[in-house]
């Protein structure tokens, strides 16, 4: 867990920086215990403030607390995603970039991709709806370097996309929950030659896939 950072005596914080603390403290909340157990009471204690305090900034409750952290963290993901397919134009450096994007997010210390991969609210409609808005903007991103380079349609491109974005996550879990007994390294080596081999097949702009039965 990543510590929050502690107000010294006497200090009057801003709105920003007591919203900042409120959502660092939920957030160790939530990964710790899940949606049903976590409750604003402890939060409010993590955080140092009162439960009043705590609903003056989420007044509709807990559930708009832990939309607002998986907000900030698909938000979080996105970046790396952005950071990953910005950093080369070599398409199979793309690929293994993308692949250890999902690693280091999952690998972050505070855990928080339990709250989009592995939350227990994701039956929620509100919740359910806002983590598949976040894993399919993060495959979007995919899906247009994709349709650029292969001239798939975007729906076709899409589908690749989810399949190498849903690869990159399920494995990530895998091997931490695994305890990284393999090194990360040689983990995202792994994967990525797996997806490399997959999708360099895809024929090139111009060029169709052939339609199966």
């Amino acid at each position: 867990m990543t510590n929050m950072p502690e107000p010294s005596r006497g200090v009057r914080l801003s709105k920003n920086e007591r919203r900042a603390l409120l959502i660092s403290a939920a957030r160790e909340v939530f990964v710790a215990y899940g949606y049903h157990s976590a409750s604003m009471d402890e939060i409010a204690e993590r955080a140092g403030v009162s439960k009043p305090v705590l609903y003056q900034h989420f007044e509709d409750g807990k559930l708009s607390l832990y939309l607002a952290l998986v907000d900030i963290t698909g938000k979080n993901l996105i970046s790396k995603l952005q950071e990953a397919l910005a950093s080369t134009a070599d398409n199979r450096q793309r690929v293994a970039a993308t692949i250890s994007a999902y690693f280091d997010f999952i690998e972050d210390p505070d855990a928080a991709y339990r709250l989009v991969f592995e939350s227990d609210l994701a039956n929620d409609p509100v919740v359910r709806e806002k983590i598949e808005f976040y894993e399919d903007e993060c495959a979007v991103l995919v899906s247009q370097v994709i349709a650029e380079d292969t001239g798939l349609s975007a729906e076709e491109a899409m589908i690749l996309a989810m399949g190498l974005t849903g690869m990159a996550e399920t494995a990530a879990r895998r091997w931490l929950r695994e305890g990284s007994r393999v090194p990360k390294r040689m983990a995202v080596n792994l994967v990525s030659r797996l997806a490399w081999r997959g999708i360099s097949g895809v024929p090139r702009a111009s060029h169709a896939l052939p339609e199966t039965d």
